[in-house]
């Protein structure tokens, strides 16, 4: 069964870097769309971006476009997310979820994180000075 652990987060000021990862275990992201998202204290859990495995498509809400950047490496099963530029509203505790794509898939799901499981424990990113 697909799991995944979450790592990267931190303390960080305004308009520092961190460089999150997600490592799966138990199977293969072949098949899977894969989604970070962020809970915030208080609202409810948003989609940051996803990485298709069917066409490496790259998706990112439009708060974050520009500044965050998803990528995997196939040969360890992790994704990445480069965050950059960071804000005070991007603080949150970060989880990456899986959504198989074999029945097809579209950009809209990216940001509904019902549709997703395989949840890890979430990493804490804060962004304060």
């Amino acid at each position: 069964q697909l799991q995944f652990v979450e790592s990267g987060g931190g303390l960080v000021q305004p308009g520092g870097s961190l460089r999150l990862s997600c490592a799966a275990s138990g199977d293969t992201l072949d098949e899977e769309l894969i989604g970070w998202f962020r809970q915030a204290p208080g609202k409810e859990r948003e989609g940051v971006s996803c990485i298709s495995s069917t066409d490496g498509s790259l998706i990112y809400a439009a708060s974050v476009k520009g500044r965050f950047t998803i990528s995997r490496d196939y040969a360890s099963n992790t994704v990445y997310l480069q965050m950059n530029n960071l804000k005070p509203e991007d603080t949150g505790v970060y989880y990456c979820g899986a959504k198989r794509q074999r029945y097809g898939w579209d950009r809209s799901m990216c940001f509904d994180w019902v549709l997703f499981g395989s949840w890890g424990q979430g990493t804490q990113v804060t962004v304060s000075s």
